[in-house]
């Protein structure tokens, strides 16, 4: 039996929900009005609303409403206002959401909606297709993470783990800074190490993998990184790290694309590389990959439909997708744009694109959201010293299989 307090705090929410989603319906049913969710990162934002005005000056009988929801939020946000028949007209975000929507039906098959002629001018990379049918079309690809490094601190970066390590302690030693940092207390951060020596989170049917000597290896090695070699600090979230790359206390960082822009900003000269080669196994780190998509509400009247695709072709089209280039180094996903300028002669975006080449796509099934549940709490254990990398293997893999089959039932 659930406590008392969970069951009244989940009533709350849902009562919330209901109250605002009444209003959502209303904007759904309002031929003038597109309402687009989206998980856009600050910078993003700024530009995207202009890109919005545009819109609006060109179209001036419609209102777009765009509104920033973190991940989760508009993930679980979404579900239930689209199953009431309410939500956005437009959800914006990564291909692992596809998964849940497409299951609960709450989003429409987009190969009805774009033609083959249409759909063929996209890298296939960025069309995210569940059980046979298209359901996100991406207008940036990648999402995923590297090694940024900074150029005035490691003019080259290092290509194998044993270089990292052998040039970290120098680094750390003489100047009482970092070598290394990035958010290791996430799971989704860690993904790169697990596949480095050969681990990923579930097999060809779904089942998860993490009872395994990859995990177990790759656990051991974050925590050599910091208790035995002491190049990464003691402890670092996302905001820790972002703080030290950009205060230069950090000759690198791993994060993804979305943070071009703001190390611009600070006016860091920075370069993009691979994740260090594991002699070790012999393998490339492997990020996942995940394209950066719109998706539609399947909830929306069909009246509605057309201007709405109208709208998306134009958050699709070449001149914004490169604005977005322009502005955050990020892949387009129209080929056309491939032979750019903006694209060919940018470092950024190359490097970008070699870590891409030895990346996994995320999975879009359901059971990943269970997975990433079941790994948080142990992973944190073993860097917290209270699980063993065994245990912690052992108990990823027991948790992830009891989520999925809860969820299931």
């Amino acid at each position: 039996m659930k406590p008392l307090g969970h069951t009244l705090r989940f009533c709350a929410f849902v009562l919330l929900c209901m109250c605002s989603f009444s209003c959502s319906r209303s904007t759904l049913e309002d031929p003038h009005q597109i309402v687009i969710w989206h998980t856009m990162h600050p910078d993003e934002q700024e530009e995207f609303n202009k890109i919005l005005q545009e819109y609006m000056a060109q179209n001036p009988d419609i209102k777009i409403t765009a509104l920033y929801k973190e991940t989760e939020t508009l993930r679980s946000g979404f579900q239930i206002a689209a199953i009431g028949g309410a939500g956005p007209d437009i959800v914006w975000g990564p291909s692992d959401q596809v998964g849940p929507f497409e299951a609960m039906g709450i989003i429409l098959p987009l190969d009805t909606l774009f033609d083959k002629k249409y759909l063929s001018k996209f890298d296939p990379k960025a069309l995210v297709y569940g059980h046979g049918h298209l359901y996100s079309i991406a207008d940036k690809i990648g999402n995923h993470l590297m090694l940024i490094y900074n150029k005035s601190l490691l003019p080259d970066p290092p290509r194998t783990m044993d270089e990292l390590i052998a040039d970290g302690e120098k680094f750390d030693e003489a100047t009482k800074g970092h070598a290394l940092v990035w958010n290791y207390t996430e799971p989704y951060f860690f993904i790169p190490f697990l596949t480095g020596f050969n681990g990923w989170v579930m097999d060809s049917l779904g089942n998860p993998t993490l009872d395994t000597q990859a995990m177990i290896s790759a656990l051991e090695f974050m925590k050599d990184l910091r208790d035995k070699y002491e190049i990464i600090p003691k402890s670092c979230d996302y905001e820790t790290a972002d703080a030290l790359f950009k205060e230069g206390k950090a000759e690198m960082i791993i994060n993804g694309p979305w943070s071009f822009g703001s190390y611009k900003r600070a006016g860091l000269d920075f370069g993009v590389a691979r994740i260090p080669f594991m002699k070790e196994t012999g393998l490339w780190p492997a990020p996942m990959v995940s394209p950066m998509g719109y998706s539609i509400n399947a909830s929306i009247p069909s009246w509605k439909i057309p201007e709405v695709v109208k709208f998306v072709r134009f958050l699709l089209s070449p001149q914004v997708q490169l604005e977005f280039t322009t502005h955050f180094e990020t892949i387009p996903t129209l080929t056309e744009l491939y032979n750019d300028t903006s694209v060919q002669n940018n470092e950024v975006i190359k490097g970008s694109e070699d870590e891409m080449e030895v990346g996994r796509p995320m999975p879009i099934i359901p059971e990943l959201r269970a997975i990433w549940d079941a790994m948080r709490p142990s992973y944190q254990a073993v860097l917290g010293g209270t699980e063993t990398p065994e245990q912690a293997a052992k108990e990823m893999q027991r948790s992830a299989v009891q989520k999925i089959k809860e969820m299931n039932e």
